[in-house]
């Protein structure tokens, strides 16, 4: 099970879960007997807060990341240009994020500063490689050429409240000119993805199961001879829960899958006011994601898991984990000791203290896509708010099945209607004010 942060409580503070973190604040009550007998304590506790969307204010907050979240995805896009290292893009979109997210939200409340920032460190994968590059400053990469498949992912949260999305791209010759030369199979493998993406979050609604969006997300694949990352899954999000306990699976398991330690999901309801992280990587490939020689930086403290370390590199790491990412996932390119970081991380890893988000791999030859978005259960239905549109020069002749077609006529028709009415309230408001 991924860890879990708790609920905040004010007045009694954290539970004993082994994390520190300046979020919480502890102001225990002291009283008599005769107080707690009169029932005077019930009039000092606070009401639990509400930290699901039913909640206005958790609302905006999803929505205020969402917007950093585009922003930085578009901003890092403009920089995927020949001869731009990897290295510099990952700081660039962490820049973005937390400048942005470190304008919102000034304010204390009672007195604690408000947590806001990355929630998912900024991985910038080219070709064979999946997911999960953030590379550190000592060890350098071959910086972007022409032709190049990047995969961008990350993560904004404001007060703990996340949304995701990852963005694939080809480097084109030059910044003013689109990529060409595409070939027919990164064609197909993008198009499949971005739009099992689309029907993906739009059958992720109150009432349907994993189930449901695992067979929608499997005809899409076959229908562009395509096949899903296996190792990939859409998770439900809560506070300072990047990967909860709700999972889609973008395919189902085989007997030889099963047989080789793949899980089989247990099937799950979605349900009104939860949020979900939408995410899907395909490839021409097999799909079946495999290690590199390129090094494991991205990890998450696992809050379940205690250990007294032997190491001063490893007690010294944790105990910054604790203080700076007690529950979301961080980048060793983070520490200023870098070195020590890499010494101390390889003993949290051996005892449970951090998971490892490896670095994947699919075949030499195969061209990958990888799309995500973040969506929002809301009472008039679901909410696409993190993603970028699929870049045009991404084509394919393939054509999905009519059901899968009519959902996507569906949903273009919608977003259209909704740019135009943004249109026409923008013009409004400008005739307005002049």
């Amino acid at each position: 099970m991924p860890p879990k942060r708790a609920i905040p409580c004010y007045t009694c503070g954290p539970p004993n879960d082994g994390t520190e973190s300046p979020f919480y604040q502890c102001n225990l009550l002291s009283m008599s007997d005769d107080e707690s007998s009169t029932g005077s304590v019930e009039e000092n506790v606070e009401v639990e807060e509400t930290t699901d969307l039913s909640n206005s204010d958790v609302c905006t907050k999803y929505q205020e990341a969402s917007k950093i979240v585009n922003l930085a995805l578009t901003g890092l896009i403009s920089q995927c240009i020949p001869g731009a290292k990897i290295l510099d893009l990952c700081n660039f979109g962490t820049t973005i994020i937390n400048t942005q997210a470190g304008k919102l939200y000034q304010k204390k409340v009672k007195g604690v500063a408000v947590e806001r920032g990355v929630a998912f460190p900024v991985c910038v994968s080219v070709n064979d490689v999946i997911c999960n590059l953030s590379p550190l400053g000592s060890e350098e990469l071959e910086p972007l050429k022409a032709g190049d498949i990047v995969k961008i992912d990350l993560g904004c949260h404001i007060d703990g409240y996340i949304s995701v999305a990852a963005h694939t791209l080809i480097v084109p010759e030059s910044p003013d000119s689109p990529p060409t030369s595409i070939s027919d199979e990164m064609g197909n493998v993008a198009v499949a993805a971005y739009n099992a993406m689309l029907v993906a979050a739009a059958s992720i609604k109150a009432g349907a199961t994993n189930k449901q969006v695992t067979d929608i997300v499997t005809k899409v694949a076959n229908s562009y001879g395509v096949n899903s990352i296996f190792s990939v899954r859409m998770h439900q999000m809560k506070r300072f829960v990047i990967d909860g306990v709700k999972e889609v699976a973008l395919r189902h398991p085989t007997a030889d899958d099963l047989e080789a330690g793949e899980q089989k999901l247990d099937e799950c309801t979605f349900e009104q006011a939860e949020v979900y992280a939408v995410d899907v990587a395909m490839s021409t490939g097999d799909g079946k994601p495999r290690p590199g020689v390129l090094r494991t930086t991205v990890f998450k403290r696992n809050v379940e898991a205690n250990y007294k370390l032997k190491m001063k590199n490893s007690r010294s790491l944790l105990a910054q984990v604790d203080k700076k990412f007690p529950t979301l996932p961080f980048t060793l390119a983070h520490f200023e000791d870098e070195r020590g970081a890499k010494m101390g991380v390889t003993e949290c890893v051996s005892h449970g203290l951090l998971t490892p988000y490896p670095v994947l791999h699919e075949q030499k030859d195969a061209n990958v896509a990888h799309f995500k978005c973040t969506v929002l259960l809301l009472p008039s239905g679901t909410a696409r708010v993190t993603g970028l549109d699929m870049p045009e020069y991404f084509k394919t002749d393939k054509k999905p099945e009519e059901d899968i077609q009519q959902m996507l006529d569906d949903i273009a028709a919608a977003a259209a209607k909704k740019a135009k009415k943004k249109a026409a309230k923008k013009k409004k408001k400008k005739a307005a004010s002049s």
